[in-house]
């Protein structure tokens, strides 16, 4: 196996310590209150409805178990604020838990397997899937449905914006397939659109308003060219020219997802993009995450629940009133604009066709879309694994063999450039191509990447160095980011 020639980075540096003492805490606290709720709920429901006898041992045995869980994750968070040894993953039936535990092993040995020491890319969530999986009734549970669900909830007005602008594109269609210079200025757009889309980041965004949250997912050209400074990286030219250059006639892009929501609503569009607008590509293939993972990460139940819940006329909640009022019948006219019913008609028809995409193979999930919660599946199980994906044609040929027959593998977020570049502190002057190992030239790789970790590459030190002495914490505030593109060879 590849052995890169620098450390990883220290998970006891002040961001890996942040994590653990302050990031880690939050989210597990916010899983107790969900299961709490949910168990009392349960348990008022059993005693004022009219139940089974059936269902009402039912709803005890998940409420016990419920109960169980919560004093698990208690237990855990007393462990990981004292800094205990991280426990090995018990055999829960689902993958990679002798991959997980001898590595745990190995940590041992080096003295780097308590929660300060232990890797945070390691240490995060698998732990806490065997929780669930090991009950009967949560199994197929996932904690972050429900922040996930009202994130994209407040993510309706950079969505209509959107919809809007893919209904002109297709008023313009048969002249823009037909101008290859006005498509690549629109594809640039695309990415652009996609790369920002993961300012929407749960794990990381834990105290924002919707107003936040809808100023991060500001979609305007002027706001999009206004960023452009801060692409540090920004290979677009490159991979817009292969796209251009490739003579199959059925070319698939795969999209190795990152966060639901919102976030997969842009890699829905961009998808639209390439096979609606441009005559470059065929299909496209959406990878998930098969366990709930790293907060928001896209399980099949998000994708399936995805184009229902847009073409739901009560997903959105609608503005404001004006005024701040909420007087009924007055203020709540005054508080939808008049542009509303046809925005929402440009979603409903776009949503539509993703639909039909979907149903004629246009679009698909590299897993069937009733893959229930951890259920092992050799095509997906590798992207919550604790391997780096310089490891993904050793530990999942499978996978491996499908994307080397890809036209272009768009690698999405910041949790996936730390797995193809192995969270290693690599020199930032490093090539994206040297930093991902034998990957490179494997197949076509575009990573879209807002830098929210430390591990950088494929900068010049110049730039890095300046931004350093200006105080910029832009290795980690989700400001600057990083478009790389590396060619099959």
């Amino acid at each position: 196996m590849f052995e890169p020639p620098y450390p990883p980075y220290d998970p006891k540096d002040k961001s890996g310590y942040e994590t653990v003492v302050k990031r880690w805490p939050v989210i597990l606290t916010g899983i107790i209150d969900t299961i709490y709720r949910i168990d009392h709920h349960l348990g008022v429901s059993l005693e004022t409805s009219d139940a089974t006898s059936e269902d009402v041992t039912k709803g005890q045995e998940k409420i016990a178990e419920g109960k169980g869980i919560i004093e698990k994750i208690g237990k855990l968070k007393y462990e990981m604020a004292r800094d205990r040894p991280l426990e090995p993953i018990p055999d829960d039936g689902e993958a990679f838990i002798d991959v997980y535990n001898a590595e745990l092993k190995r940590l041992e040995q080096d003295k780097n397997h308590t929660w300060f020491t232990a890797p945070w890319l390691f240490a995060e969530y698998r732990l806490l899937r065997s929780y669930f999986c090991q009950t009967t009734h949560w199994c197929t549970f996932d904690p972050f449905s429900f922040q996930k669900e009202e994130t994209f909830r407040s993510s309706g007005k950079a969505i209509y914006q959107l919809a809007k602008m893919m209904h002109e594109l297709q008023v313009d269609k048969q002249e823009l397939i037909g101008d290859s210079e006005k498509l690549g200025v629109l594809f640039k757009e695309m990415i652009q659109m996609c790369l920002w889309g993961n300012a929407t980041d749960l794990s990381l965004l834990t105290h924002l308003s919707h107003d936040d949250i809808a100023h991060l997912q500001t979609v305007g050209k002027e706001a999009q060219q206004a960023r452009k400074e801060f692409i540090l990286k920004d290979d677009q030219d490159n991979v817009w020219s292969h796209l251009t250059s490739l003579q199959d006639n059925d070319v698939t892009v795969d999209f190795v997802l990152d966060n639901a929501g919102f976030e997969l609503f842009t890699d829905f569009v961009f998808a639209d993009f390439l096979v609606t607008y441009t005559p470059h590509v065929s299909r496209v293939v959406f990878h998930p995450k098969l366990i709930p993972w790293f907060v928001s990460d896209v399980t099949p139940a998000d994708f399936s629940s995805t184009i229902p819940n847009l073409l739901s006329d009560t997903f959105f909640p609608p503005p404001k009133p004006v005024g701040g009022t909420e007087t009924p019948g007055v203020d709540e006219v005054k508080a939808l604009p008049p542009s509303r019913p046809e925005e929402h008609e440009y979603l409903r028809n776009m949503v539509t066709r993703w639909q039909s995409y979907i149903d004629s193979g246009v679009f698909s999930l590299s897993v069937p879309l009733d893959t229930p919660l951890g259920a092992p599946n050799s095509k997906a199980d590798f992207w919550t694994s604790s391997r780096p994906y310089w490891d993904l044609k050793e530990k999942a040929p499978l996978v491996f063999n499908g994307l080397s027959k890809s036209g272009l593998v768009i690698f999405k977020g910041d949790l996936n450039y730390r797995k193809l570049t192995g969270d290693i502190k690599w020199p930032v002057s490093t090539p994206f191509e040297t930093a991902i190992g034998p990957l490179a030239g494997s197949f076509p790789i575009l990573s879209l990447r807002t830098n929210k970790a430390d591990v950088v590459v494929g900068i010049s030190q110049e730039i890095a160095d300046k931004l350093d002495v200006a105080g910029e914490k832009w290795r980690v505030n989700g400001k600057y980011a990083l478009v790389s593109f590396v060619p099959r060879t």
